[in-house]
């Protein structure tokens, strides 16, 4: 469907994404137009290609998919298109005037003889030329906006990249169009891969093998949260997504390498060495984490017994620490980096409270932070003082449209003592970017469980901290008294120990329900969650979180959610046309966005990220609010709003590092590989109060004795290695 006429009056228009609804004027009625747009003005002509929808709240409206500039021709809507404010200068007289002397000719007159405006009263030589420049600008936008929209670049993208390459866009995309893979936000490899194909460009050019090696680097990312890839698995991957030969790609790394565009680490084995590769940004964060880790080893002399102060601590609080736990703390204040890990119940909780009071009582300064909103929450619950997560203990900055610290190396934070809670969550970026901002003599503590499932981001922290063995380490083992009546915590340390969890009648926390066939589990879990549970335990649905091993299954992520937000949002506002979601929707953000805004009373800032909870509370004109569990409130508008998806139930490695009142676990038959011990051992973990396995025991067995987990290729131990080889050369 296509519509064509002038922009009336800009009702609403987002900076941030091109969002803009518009009174629009065609010629047999006024409509409203929505979409993302360049950037226009009022007067302006344009043909919109699109579809009619109706909204729930406001009616009938036009959703624009593409806009074309359309020059003006009668005069009164030149008039309109020259005093719309993009003509500097130009207000409605004075475009009058310009008319009433050029008539219909009038744009003519100004793109080819801008000089001739010098006959309107009132206009000299600087004036016609800047109406000129204006114009010329504005065609130019024109012409790429075109240019970008022929090649399927939706328009908010397209803004971006006309702002980046200006009057150069047709001209460098035509020459090299995987440049936007590596340079735009939000245009990988198979995007511009497509602009490729339609400007005709050799599939077997080498701007294409660079960039599909790239993208295979970056899947491995995403998908496995590998940082580098052994030059083989690379090589395969890249043949397979170029769908080419391995030649060309084995052919082309070598010169990648040697013009600095990935990077490459050789690592000696027992038998040969092999060469891995990676991106230059994990590259560079994972030897700058080894760097600084190393550094901060090495930045505390005296060894100090704490055993007196542990006293004094547990007489005040009436609390008890075994030997493992005092070995943990008194390492934790000695050592410059340490390591402490260990299941549910064994006390890591407790010994971050001893160690902020014995350093509280030694004058020492301590921040505490998390990767996640979740987890600092849960830090400041349990421990009473304030957690905060890291990119906000670093003053992250968006402005630029690339993350900036106000703590850096050039200012370090303020602190003797940083804990990281939830280690194994936290990616190299941000890992990396905290290193900077510890200052010399602080002492860093890195709290996790290692047999939790890793970060869904690249990199894999706590392990390769671990197995470098040049860290203090203190694992906890133990189960304490205030923990030994939870089947839940009792369970989880079977399961990691390769034994099926008790069941028992009598469980008050534990509980599991056989259920054989798909749709019976997930009318069960439906069960469960609206009415069994909220009456068994006098809470609401929303203080219980589903969790499944697979998202599509008969009883998988996608089918529990569509089945469970029916039955608990039955009536719920439809948020927008074509849209699945509905006000009252319990929603996650699924990526991280370090520029999406956010504001919560007064306070603003920007950062939303990968796995943060909340709900939709309202919908204005197409962009859909959601307010987050700790209370700031984010706005998505039609291209945001992919970042959202539906959180009644999630996946397992969604869940990671939050903990749930109630957890109940719908455990899919058939996933294969992905049934793993690990995986039911986390699922299992994030309950706090209460958890609920629905599936067979076959299906339960299967995951306990499934110990395989798929290997995760990083480098930080070997930078590690490195890394202290070089410092005890230079101490020799």
């Amino acid at each position: 469907m296509v519509i064509e006429g002038s922009v009336q009056t800009i009702i609403f228009r987002s900076e941030e994404s091109g969002y803009t609804v518009i009174d629009f004027a065609t010629e047999s009625r006024s409509v409203t137009v929505v979409g993302c747009m360049p950037e226009i003005g009022e007067g302006e002509y344009l043909r919109f290609e699109g579809k009619w929808v109706t909204n729930s709240r406001y009616g009938e409206q036009f959703k624009a998919e593409n806009v074309s500039f359309v020059a003006p021709t009668d005069p009164e809507s030149i008039v309109q298109y020259l005093s719309g404010g993009l003509f500097e200068g130009v207000g409605e007289l004075t475009a009058r005037n310009i008319v009433s002397k050029f008539g219909a000719a009038t744009l003519d007159i100004i793109e080819k003889a801008p000089v001739r405006l010098m006959e309107v009263t009132g206009i000299g030589k600087l004036r016609a030329l800047s109406i000129a420049e204006s114009y010329r600008r504005n065609s130019s936008l024109k012409n790429v906006m075109l240019f970008l929209q022929g090649h399927s670049v939706p328009l908010k993208l397209a803004v971006k990249i006309y702002e980046k390459y200006g009057e150069d866009t047709e001209r460098l995309i035509t020459e090299n169009p995987y440049r936007l893979a590596s340079e735009i936000d939000g245009i990988g490899f198979y995007k511009a891969d497509k602009i490729a194909e339609k400007l005709g460009l050799d599939r077997g050019s080498e701007f294409r093998l660079a960039a599909g090696i790239s993208e295979a680097l970056s899947e491995a990312g995403r998908q496995g949260g590998h940082t580098a890839l052994e030059e083989n698995a690379l090589i395969g991957r890249a043949s397979e997504l170029l769908g080419c030969d391995k030649d060309p790609v084995a052919d082309l790394l070598p010169r990648l390498v040697i013009r600095g565009e990935i990077g490459m680490y050789t690592a000696a084995s027992e038998t040969e060495n092999v060469r891995y590769y990676a991106l230059n940004v994990n590259l560079n964060s994972e030897k700058s984490i080894a760097a600084r880790l190393m550094k901060l080893i090495g930045g505390v002399e005296n060894a100090e017994d704490v055993s007196a102060e542990i006293d004094v601590f547990e007489r005040t609080f009436d609390i008890y620490l075994d030997s493992d736990q005092r070995a943990a703390v008194q390492t934790a204040l000695n050592a410059g980096v340490s390591v402490i890990t260990g299941g549910p119940g064994t006390g890591k909780t407790t010994i971050i409270r001893c160690i902020l009071e014995l350093a509280a009582a030694k004058g020492m300064t301590c921040l505490l932070s998390a990767p996640t909103g979740r987890a600092a929450k849960r830090l400041t619950e349990a421990t009473g003082e304030e957690a905060k997560t890291v990119h906000r203990m670093l003053g992250m900055d968006m402005s630029s449209g690339k993350p900036t610290y106000k703590f850096n190396e050039s200012k370090p934070l303020k602190a003797d003592v940083v804990v990281v809670d939830e280690i194994s969550m936290a990616d190299v970026y941000v890992f990396s970017a905290l290193l900077k901002a510890i200052p010399e003599g602080a002492k860093l503590i890195l709290v996790g469980d290692k047999d939790q499932l890793p970060s869904v981001s690249p990199g894999n922290i706590l392990a390769d901290v671990i197995a470098s063995g040049l860290i203090p380490v203190s694992t906890l083992n133990n189960i304490h008294r205030q923990e030994a009546g939870s089947l839940i915590v009792v369970n989880a340390h079977r399961i990691n120990n390769g034994e099926m969890p008790i069941i028992r009648n009598d469980s008050k926390d534990f509980f599991f329900e056989t259920k054989s066939r798909p749709e019976d589990i997930l009318q069960a879990v439906v069960s469960l969650v609206t009415e069994r549970l909220p009456k068994y335990f006098h809470v609401e649905p929303s203080q219980i979180q589903v969790l499944a091993p697979l998202k599509r299954s008969p009883a998988g992520v996608e089918a529990l959610n569509v089945a469970l937000r029916d039955a608990l949002n039955p009536d719920g506002e439809t948020a927008g046309a074509g849209n699945d979601f509905r006000v009252g929707d319990k929603v996650m953000h699924t990526v991280n966005d370090y520029e999406l805004e956010w504001r919560r009373g007064s306070e603003s800032g920007t950062g939303v990220f990968n796995g943060d909870l909340g709900y939709i509370v309202n919908v204005v004109r197409g962009v859909t609010s959601v307010e987050f569990e700790d209370g700031r409130v984010a706005d998505y508008d039609a291209d945001l709003r992919d970042d959202l998806m539906l959180a009644y139930a999630v996946s397992v490695h969604k869940s990671q590092g939050s903990e749930f009142p109630i957890v109940v676990i719908a455990l899919t038959p058939g996933g294969g590989a992905l049934l793993n011990r690990n995986l039911l051992y986390t699922a299992v973990t994030r309950a706090k109060n209460a958890v609920v396995l629905v599936g067979t025991e076959t299906t339960l067995k299967r995951m306990v004795d499934n110990k395989n987990v798929q290997k995760r290729y990083t480098l930080l131990k070997e930078f590690l290695w490195d890394a202290a080889k070089k410092a005890k050369l230079l101490n020799s």
